[in-house]
Formats: structure tokens, C-alpha cells, sequence
């Protein structure tokens, strides 16, 4: 009937549906073993139009996706099952994406650490972790970083250091600046600049300078860089020379008495042996080794430089003086004298020579003290050296104890005379400092007639 007009119409395709059969229609005749071909043939074009549709939807999501096998199939499909429905108890991706292994590998799904055995290790945190707190990483330290001071900017930090040092004197001082510096492999350049400096200045100067650098070695500075630094000022030599021609000397006494203070290694000088091309480093070592062959018993070169300023007790600015006068008297070399009272660096008490001077022209017997000493004050007295105050207080100390030097000396009255008005004559003194000389009343004696009485 209807039944057979349907099929035929879809057989003939006169339907513009033709997969529209009802499947009631189609499973009734399938029960009841009355298929035709042409229904049969029609039910199989209809399973493949399926497949097909399936495969499209599958390839639209993912063009990369394996679930087509070679075969046509669908990979996680029954081949028994008539529609392909996939295994609901299948662990498998159906997605269509995926190798089509075990989720996890096999170590757990929901709410499992994972798999039997295996341990976990701690992880460093992540700056780049979107979780990561940087407060709860503990408590945050920020060191202060100072950059390696420049070749170049060393000398322009260091000279400060230094000249502010031959003001106080206090190593430790020195020693705290120098840690706030970042010298690095340029640390052993502060002694060479350091001698360099003292070189131009004083002898106190260079005895400050070797203090600094006993009380360095060891602690800032090894042996082995001091070395390096008196090497390098050894190189420096003919530029030094031009504004200190004395260098070389000076230079030899600082190495004298830097291997005895320790500070160089004792074979510092045995390495320089016939291997010296410059004329000026070889006077440097020659002056050392014997300064270091002099005082060998001596533990230090104390005396090297001397004891500057104030820092040397008037004992023996007082024996200093007095020998000054004495060679004087002997050579009779004004410039050696001159160069000598210089190097003491006490103008506050060069009224000391004055008095030492004046009283030694007391003492001596005849005129050839008294004219050399004029000749000395005179001297000073024009280089300006000893100044008015510091002459005025040599003379008036005289004075002042001319009662007791007359006891020693029982001309010592008329011999002051002489010498006062003698340098007024040479402008010594001034006339009010002349007329300040104690006059001592001469006792006048009779005719020969009285008897030689003295008159009251």
C-alpha cells in the first residue's frame, strides 16, 4: 500500500528528502523479514550518511585530530555497535584529542598527590610566578654595593686622605676612609701616592708617612703589595726628581726604614741586585743598605726622619740645637746650619737657638764666636727664619739669667755688652732691645795714693 508507494518514490527519487523514512517504519520491516533490496540498500546508505556527518563534525573542531583511523572507523567507536556509540566506561579522551593514553600516566586522578612512591623535592620560588609574594620569602636584606674606584679617580681620593692625615695624624682615621673606599686590585697604590705626597712636604711629613704605613702593613696591606708600591715609586723616580731633587735619598731612607719596621720583606733589596738600569733607583738602594748596614742592631730607623714639630720633646729640640751651633762654630757653613733648623720645624721655639747662640758667645774666649754668631742671627734674621718675638724672647731670657751666668762667667756682663751693641751695629736687634741689656754699676778705684781703698 502506502508503505510500498513511499519506497518506491524514494527508490525513484521523486522525494527531495530522500533519508526522511520514519526508522518505525523501517525497524517494523526489518522485524518482520519482509526488507526488499531496495530497503535494504536504502538502510545501508543510510548508516554510511551518518558516519559521514560524524566525520565532518570531528574534522571541523580539530583538523589535527587522530580519531579517524586508516580503516574509517572512529577510533573510540565499537566496531559492533550499529550507530558507534562510544564506551562510557572507556578512560579515553573523547574529545578527539590526545595520544589516547591513561589520564596522569596512571598516578591518581581527583585528590590523589600522585603516583605510589615518588617523592617531592622543594622548589625555589618563582619571581616570574604570578603567586609569588616577595614579603613571604622572610625578611629582606639590601647591602649597600660600592663600584672599584677608577684608576684615574684614585689619585683625586686619596690626596684628600692623605693631606687631611698630615694634619691630625691619626692612622686609624686614615684606615676607616680607606674601608669606605673600593680600592680593589688599585689598593696598594695608596702607599705609592702616599710617598709621593711626603716627598714634596716635610720631614714630619715623612715620618707620619712611615707610621702610616707600619701601622697599615698587615692589617690593609700585605708585604707582598707594599713591595709593588715602593717598586712602582722606584720606576717614578726621574719624574719626581724634577720637583724633589733629594728623591733618591729620601727614598732610600723610606725603604731603610720600612724593612725595618717589618714592612717590606728583609730580601727586598736582594732582588734589585744587578738587575737596576737607572742611575737614580740605584742611589734609592744604595742609601737603604747602608742606613739598613749602620743600625742593623736597631730594631726600627726611629731617628730616620726625626721627630717633627711638637711631637719631639724640648730635651731634645734643646741637644738638636745645641749640636746645630757647635758643627756651626767648627764648618762655619751658614746654608748647612740654615737647612738644619728648617728640618726641625719648631719656629715656635727657635728663641731657643737665640738664647743657646748668645750664651755660648758668654762662654767661648776671644772674638771669632762672638763675630760668627752675629753672622748666623744676621742671617736668619734677614731669611726670615727666627722672627722679632722669637729674638726678643732669646735675648731678654739672657738677661734675665745673666746674675746667674756671671757666677760661671765673671765677665759676662761687659762680654754682653759688646755682643749687644755689636748686632745693633749689624741689624740684629732693635735699639729698644739694646737698651733693655742689664748695665752692672762699675766699682771705681782710688789713686794709688789711698792705699787702693775703695771708695764708698
Amino acid at each position: 500500500g502506502n508503505l510500498s508507494i513511499r519506497v518506491w518514490k524514494l527508490a525513484a527519487g521523486i522525494s527531495n528528502h530522500p533519508y526522511t523514512v520514519d526508522d518505525d517504519l523501517l525497524n517494523e520491516a526489518e522485524v518482520n523479514g519482509n526488507w526488499t533490496p531496495q530497503e535494504k540498500a536504502l538502510h545501508e546508505a543510510r548508516l554510511k550518511a551518518k558516519a559521514k556527518r560524524r566525520l565532518r563534525k570531528s574534522s571541523s573542531r580539530n583538523s589535527t585530530s587522530e580519531s579517524f583511523s586508516e580503516s574509517g572507523e572512529l577510533s573510540g567507536s565499537d566496531p559492533h555497535s550499529p550507530k558507534g556509540k562510544v564506551n562510557a566506561s572507556d578512560r579515553k579522551s573523547r574529545t578527539g584529542k590526545g595520544r589516547g593514553l591513561p589520564k596522569k600516566g596512571g598516578a591518581g586522578g581527583k585528590g590523589v598527590w600522585g603516583a605510589a612512591g615518588m617523592v617531592y623535592e622543594d622548589e625555589e620560588p618563582d619571581m616570574r610566578d604570578p603567586n609569588y609574594d616577595e614579603s613571604a620569602q622572610g625578611d629582606t636584606v639590601y647591602a649597600t654595593v660600592v663600584p672599584e674606584v677608577d684608576e684615574k679617580e684614585l689619585e683625586k681620593m686619596v690626596n684628600p686622605i692623605v693631606q687631611e692625615y698630615f694634619e691630625h695624624g691619626d692612622t686609624k682615621e686614615v684606615q676607616m676612609l680607606l674601608k669606605g673606599l673600593n680600592l680593589g686590585q688599585h689598593k696598594y697604590e695608596f702607599s705609592s701616592l702616599a710617598v709621593s705626597l711626603s716627598l714634596e712636604g716635610k720631614a714630619s711629613h715623612r715620618e707620619l708617612t712611615s707610621r702610616l704605613l707600619s701601622d697599615l702593613s698587615g692589617k690593609m696591606l700585605s708585604q707582598s703589595e707594599m713591595a709593588r708600591a715602593f717598586d712602582k715609586i722606584l720606576k717614578e723616580l726621574p719624574d719626581l726628581i724634577l720637583d724633589t731633587p733629594e728623591a733618591p735619598q729620601m727614598l732610600g731612607q723610606f725603604i731603610a726604614r720600612a724593612i725595618a719596621d717589618h714592612v717590606l720583606p728583609m730580601s727586598f733589596l736582594d732582588c734589585y741586585k744587578g738587575k737596576v738600569d737607572c742611575d737614580h733607583a740605584r742611589v734609592a738602594l744604595d742609601r737603604a743598605e747602608v742606613l739598613l748596614n749602620m743600625k742593623r742592631e736597631m730594631v726600627r730607623l726611629d731617628n730616620v726622619w726625626g721627630v717633627g714639630g711638637g711631637l719631639r720633646p724640648v730635651k731634645h729640640l734643646v741637644k738638636e740645637m745645641n749640636l746645630l751651633l757647635k758643627e756651626y762654630l767648627i764648618s762655619g757653613d751658614v746654608s748647612e746650619a740654615e737647612h738644619c733648623l728648617r728640618d726641625l720645624e719648631v719656629p715656635h721655639f727657635h728663641h731657643e737657638l737665640v738664647y743657646e747662640a748668645v750664651v755660648m758667645v758668654l762662654e767661648s774666649k776671644g772674638d771669632t764666636a762672638s763675630h760668627m754668631m752675629i753672622k748666623l742671627l744676621q742671617s736668619f734674621w734677614k731669611t726670615g727664619l727666627i722672627t722679632v718675638d722669637q729674638m726678643n724672647r732669646g735675648f731678654q731670657r739672657v738677661y734675665d739669667e745673666l746674675p746667674e751666668i756671671n757666677l760661671d762667667v765673671p765677665h759676662a756682663h761687659s762680654i754682653m755688652e759688646t755682643f749687644v751693641d755689636l748686632c745693633y751695629q749689624e741689624s740684629v736687634i732693635t735699639k729698644q732691645l739694646r737698651d733693655a741689656c742689664p748695665a752692672r754699676g762699675r766699682k771705681r778705684f782710688v789713686s794709688e795714693g789711698d792705699g787702693g781703698a775703695i771708695k764708698n
